[in-house]
C-alpha cells in the first residue's frame, strides 16, 4: 500500500486496534480531554490527517499540535519550565540529550505506556527518558525531473551552482551536511570524520556557490524543490520527501554512494506537563503497532514496535550510519555560532 492509498477503512481499522489494545482507564475519563504536543512542522500534515484522528477514536482526546523544530520546541520547554503546556514532545535524539540532562522530561514506564516493552531495545533511551516511535533515514532530496544524485560531491557540482539547499545547523538534519563535508575534506570514514568539525567548516565554505538557500522551515524547502527553483536538499529525510512523492510531488530521496544517515526520532512525557496520564496513553499510543503502522504507511520510516513488520524496499539500518549524537548535543551550538560568522 502507498502512504497516499490510507483509506477511511485503514484509519477505522487502526482506531479499532487502538481501542482493543488500550483500556481507558477512569482517571483519563477524569482529566482534560486536550493535550498539547510541540513537535516537528514536517511531521504536522500526517499527523492532522492520519494518526492524530486515529489516536482521538481510541482515547477521546483532542491534540493540539505545535509544530517548529527540535531546538524551538527546547527552548519552549525551557521558558515554560515552571508551568509547562506541553504534556508531549516529540523531537531528535540530540536534543532529547539536553532535555534529559535539564530536567525537562521524565521517563515513561511500562506502566503507563505497556508499548514501551514491545520496542526494539535500541529505541529506548536512558531507562526510558524518551523512546524512539519511528526511525527515517537521510540521503539527498532531489526533484525527481533532474538526474539522481550519485555522490554527496554533485552538491558541489559546477552544474549545482545556485540551485541547492541545506538545513541549518539549528535543524538536527543540519548535520548531515556538516559530516558529508568533513568526510569529502580528510577522506575519513563517516565514523572518524564526524569529530573532524575544522575540516568539515573548510569545506562547507566551498559549497557556499551552490547555494539557493539555508533553511530551518523544511516545508518551505520541499516547496523550492518541487517548483524546480532547486535541484537538491542535501540532508533530507525520508519523512518529508517519500510522502510527498507519494502524494505526486515531482522529487525523490536517494541515498548516495558514500552512504545515508539513520534519524531516529524520539517522543517523551514532559514533566509537570497538564494531564500526565494521559500524556502517557498518548505515548503509548505512538509506541503501539497501530500508529506505527500508519507511519509507516503515510511517513515512510522505519518501525520501532516488534510487532509492526519493516515493508520491503526501506533500507536496512544496519547500512545507515549513526552518529554520536551525545557529541553533537554537547558541541552544536558552537557550530550554530560558526555557521553564522563563517558560512551566511
Amino acid at each position: 500500500m502507498r502512504p497516499d492509498d490510507l483509506s477511511r477503512r485503514t484509519l477505522l481499522t487502526a482506531g479499532g486496534a487502538l481501542a482493543a489494545s488500550l483500556a481507558m482507564p477512569s482517571i483519563l475519563r477524569a482529566q482534560s480531554r486536550e493535550i498539547v504536543i510541540g513537535g516537528p512542522a514536517g511531521a504536522a500534515k500526517y499527523f492532522n490527517e492520519a494518526v492524530f484522528p486515529a489516536i482521538r477514536a481510541s482515547l477521546g482526546v483532542t491534540i493540539l499540535y505545535e509544530g517548529s523544530n527540535s531546538l524551538t520546541n527546547l527552548q519552549k520547554m525551557q521558558a515554560d519550565r515552571g508551568a509547562p503546556k506541553f504534556s508531549v514532545v516529540i523531537m531528535d535524539d540530540p536534543v532529547m540529550i539536553k532535555a534529559a540532562d535539564e530536567g525537562l522530561i521524565v521517563p515513561i514506564t511500562a506502566k503507563g505506556s505497556p508499548n514501551l516493552d514491545r520496542l526494539v531495545a535500541s529505541a529506548v533511551h536512558r531507562d526510558g527518558m524518551w523512546a524512539n516511535y519511528q526511525r527515517p533515514w537521510a540521503g539527498i532530496a532531489f526533484n525527481s525531473k533532474t538526474p539522481a544524485p550519485a555522490s554527496w560531491t554533485d552538491l558541489w557540482a559546477p552544474a549545482s551552482k545556485g540551485r541547492v539547499i541545506v538545513p541549518s545547523i539549528q535543524n538536527t538534519e543540519g548535520f548531515w551536511t556538516l559530516l558529508v563535508a568533513a568526510h569529502l575534506e580528510t577522506g575519513k570514514p563517516f565514523a572518524e570524520a564526524q569529530y573532524a568539525i575544522d575540516a568539515g567548516f573548510k569545506k562547507l565554505k566551498s559549497l557556499v556557490p551552490s547555494l539557493l538557500n539555508v533553511y530551518t522551515n523544511a516545508p518551505q524547502a520541499m516547496n523550492l524543490l518541487e517548483q524546480g527553483e532547486a535541484s537538491m536538499i542535501g540532508g533530507q529525510f525520508s519523512a518529508y520527501t517519500l510522502t510527498r512523492k507519494a502524494e505526486g510531488a515531482p522529487v525523490d530521496l536517494a541515498i548516495p554512494k558514500e552512504g545515508g544517515f539513520a534519524m531516529p526520532s524520539g517522543i517523551a512525557k514532559v514533566k509537570g506537563g497538564p494531564a500526565p496520564e494521559l500524556a502517557d496513553a498518548v505515548i503509548d499510543a505512538f509506541l503501539g503497532p497501530a500508529v506505527q503502522q500508519i507511519l509507516v504507511e503515510k511517513a515512510v520510516v522505519a518501525p520501532t514496535n516488534t510487532a509492526t513488520p519493516r515493508p520491503a524496499g526501506f533500507p536496512d539500518p544496519a547500512t545507515l550510519f549513526a552518529p554520536d549524537w551525545a557529541f553533537v548535543a554537547r558541541e552544536r551550538g558552537k557550530w550554530a555560532e560558526r555557521w553564522t560568522t563563517e558560512l551566511m
